[in-house]
């Protein structure tokens, strides 16, 4: 995990043995995940070409290390994989082959200078106590989060955990797990929650950040648009079943083999956010609903105590049905379900017809 600061993307490519044509197919995509023109494919090319490596710190608190091993995971050698791998991933406690007081130098050295590095963090932080439940060197989860996350440039969650408390903050709550934005109020963060995240949308954001020396712009629960703006129920593969009321009633019966709706199953996609059906998993071949299971919802805030049980259908919704709308389905579904995942469902559309696109979008926008 050494720096090697001077070195930049396009070198490390060419030493990797990836084509330019590999290169420009992998920047398109990433244009196309970023929901950019097309013809930003070029300055997203240019940027990430000549792009030197910052240097970025992986942090593991209250987490199963499924973000981890969603990472690990990029296929090898994808385009995508390297681009991670240039970051220079200075500290991972999990994969970094120091251990003990030289993982924790290599940490202090790694963020000595504030502003000049990246975080990611997965795992939710408990409070309760001083913080005593999770604890890493001799240190508190709490305690090295608001010196970390504090000084960093930015900071990326991975996962529902870090992005909102997660699993562990479910009621009761028995360590008083919080999200990072919650322990260190003051830091700059932008959360990618999923159970795991898609390492996909890891690499579209820190592609962004190196086109745009930005982070992308996010909705009200700090997540980027490009990837949290639409319902999977708006592009899920099986919503014309919906509209024509196939739904599938029992596992393994005749409308489960063919593909059917899966609403009546538990499937949380009329109430969540996140762009599963477009980007998908295991190299884009396959994800939850189109393997047979419907959405749990864990992109969403509080999905644990707000979305189970994971197999009880949402709330009977008038409105549903052929001539519903998605629009329609999500003020609906606000007006039955308590909790944070409803407000949601009105606040972007409402937001959608009413307010202005945020500044870092806009600018995109005059600029296209």
């Amino acid at each position: 995990m050494a720096s090697g600061k001077s070195s930049s993307l396009a070198d490390t490519l060419t030493a990797k043995g990836v084509s330019r044509r590999d290169f420009l197919k992998f920047c398109a995509a990433m244009t196309a995940a970023l929901a950019l023109p097309m013809k930003y494919t070029d300055r997203v090319a240019a940027a990430v070409a000549s792009a030197k490596k910052p240097v970025l710190v992986w942090l593991e608190f209250q987490d199963c290390a499924g973000n981890s091993e969603s990472l690990l995971r990029a296929s090898a050698p994808s385009v995508s994989e390297i681009v991670l791998d240039v970051l220079s991933l200075d500290y991972h406690e999990t994969i970094m082959a120091a251990a003990g007081h030289q993982a924790e130098e290599a940490l202090k050295m790694a963020t000595a200078e504030p502003g000049s590095y990246l975080a990611v963090v997965e795992g939710s932080i408990p409070t309760k106590d001083g913080g005593v439940y999770c604890t890493v060197g001799g240190r508190t989860a709490l305690d090295i989060a608001r010196e970390v996350c504090g000084n960093a440039l930015a900071t990326i969650t991975c996962g529902t955990c870090s992005a909102f408390g997660g699993l562990p903050a479910a009621s009761p709550n028995p360590t008083g797990a919080v999200s990072v934005q919650e322990a260190v109020p003051g830091a700059t963060v932008i959360n990618l929650p999923g159970c795991p995240m898609n390492v996909a949308n890891l690499t579209a954001t820190v592609v962004h950040y190196l086109t745009f020396n930005a982070l992308p712009a996010t909705d009200q629960f700090g997540r980027p648009l490009f990837a949290y703006g639409s319902r999977i129920h708006d592009d899920c593969e099986r919503r014309a079943h919906f509209d024509a009321g196939q739904f599938v009633r029992e596992w393994g019966d005749e409308g489960h083999r063919a593909g059917w709706c899966l609403y009546n199953m538990g499937c949380k996609g009329p109430a969540t956010y996140h762009n599963c059906p477009m980007v998908r998993w295991n190299d884009g071949t396959s994800w939850p609903i189109g393997a047979g299971h419907g959405c749990v919802g864990c992109s969403e805030p509080a999905f644990w105590d707000t979305m189970t049980p994971v197999y009880g259908r949402l709330p009977n919704v008038p409105g549903f049905g052929v001539e519903a709308t998605a629009d329609k389905i999500g003020v609906g579904v606000v007006g039955v379900v308590a909790g944070a995942f409803a407000v949601h469902g009105v606040a972007s559309a409402v937001r959608a017809k009413k307010d202005p696109l945020p500044k870092s979008q806009a600018k995109i926008e005059e600029d296209a």
